[in-house]
């Protein structure tokens, strides 16, 4: 009997949560190390290691669904069935790594609750990793989910930022923020939200 592809990304997440505990991030050399011919470089992201259904979930002009393919080249850290974590090509800090489901999914909101388990998951080692090999002792995890959010490339992904003392990344003074009133406009906001949550849950639940 057929099991659609819904069914199929919660079975391969409940799989990978499981064998959570028994995978470590192990990164064994300089990226800058040349590839052996006739082998396939570790560091480097290769469509050898994408099951079928990954590969043909994506978005034909999505760069990172071209990485999880291996048709475009990226610093691989790590790689399990439901995720991959590589490099920023671009990175605000050193080590500013990316966390992205193999599957396409263009916003957050749009992800599966599994596949956003299954990539949170990753982020206690994979941020201690990253913040030891950077002498980092803190991180941002951001999220960019929409345009006005500042997302630019629409499959969904969690950044890991790492942090130093007095980098100077995002200065306070730059980011206005006032206390929250309690008055109506605040309550409607709260009664809003929460109607909003009951319908989500029975669009889940029911």
């Amino acid at each position: 009997m057929a099991i659609s592809l819904e069914e199929s990304i919660l079975k391969v997440a409940a799989r990978s949560l499981m064998e959570r505990h028994q995978r470590r991030l192990a990164v064994t050399g300089s990226h800058t190390r040349p590839t052996v011919p006739g082998t396939v470089d570790p560091l480097r992201c290769s469509p050898s290691s994408i099951s079928p259904s990954a590969a043909s979930a994506g978005d034909d002009g999505c760069v990172f669904c071209k990485i999880v393919g291996g048709e475009s080249p990226a610093f691989k850290l790590y790689e399990d069935d439901i995720c991959l974590c590589i490099l920023d090509s671009n990175p605000l800090s050193k080590g500013h790594s990316l966390i992205l489901p193999k599957l396409h999914f263009s916003s957050l909101e749009v992800t599966p609750p599994s596949i956003v388990a299954a990539m949170s998951s990753a982020v206690p080692f994979l941020s201690k990793a990253i913040m030891k090999a950077t002498h980092c002792d803190s991180f941002n995890l951001l999220v960019n989910s929409g345009s006005a959010a500042g997302q630019v490339i629409f499959h969904t992904h969690f950044h890991i930022i790492p942090r130093k003392a007095g980098d100077q990344l995002w200065p306070s003074e730059g980011v206005r923020r006032c206390l929250i009133e309690n008055n109506e406009e605040t309550f409607d906001l709260v009664r809003c939200i929460r109607q909003r949550l009951e319908f989500s849950t029975e669009a889940v639940f029911g």
